[in-house]
């Protein structure tokens, strides 16, 4: 198996020992993504909506980058600080995945920066 780190132009060192996206065998594997910016600040504090866009497009440069598209993700992993945020993240994520669904799990937890209201990691098959 070979694997390659997937990381769009523009990235900046994250705030862990990670890559954004990692590749092997045609599988995608899309870091926790969070609603940084370029500075690793938390992004449109106390938006879940703006948060969830802003976390969806990175994602989606990390599949673009490997050679894909939205619609070769097949499982996402959403995690959210509060509940009453879940219905907007729902309203974000449905114009991402307007075709067929990916699988994905919902989550409620604490995140790595309290500003941050939502992280997403991904799983794409590409080819």
């Amino acid at each position: 198996m070979t694997k390659k780190a997937i990381i769009p132009a523009g990235t900046t060192k994250p705030i862990a020992p990670f890559v954004p996206g990692s590749m092997a065998d045609g599988v995608l594997y899309v870091s926790g993504t969070l609603p940084f910016d370029k500075d690793n600040n938390v992004v449109h504090v106390g938006d879940a909506t703006a948060q969830t866009r802003h976390v969806l497009e990175t994602i989606k440069s990390v599949v673009e980058t490997a050679g894909g598209t939205m619609d070769d993700v097949t499982f996402n992993m959403i995690m959210i600080r509060d509940w009453a945020d879940y219905a907007k993240v729902n309203e974000v994520y449905a114009e991402y995945f307007a075709g067929e669904k990916p699988a994905r799990y919902c989550i409620q937890c604490g995140l790595v920066k309290p500003e941050a209201l939502i992280e997403i990691a991904s799983i794409a098959h590409i080819g």
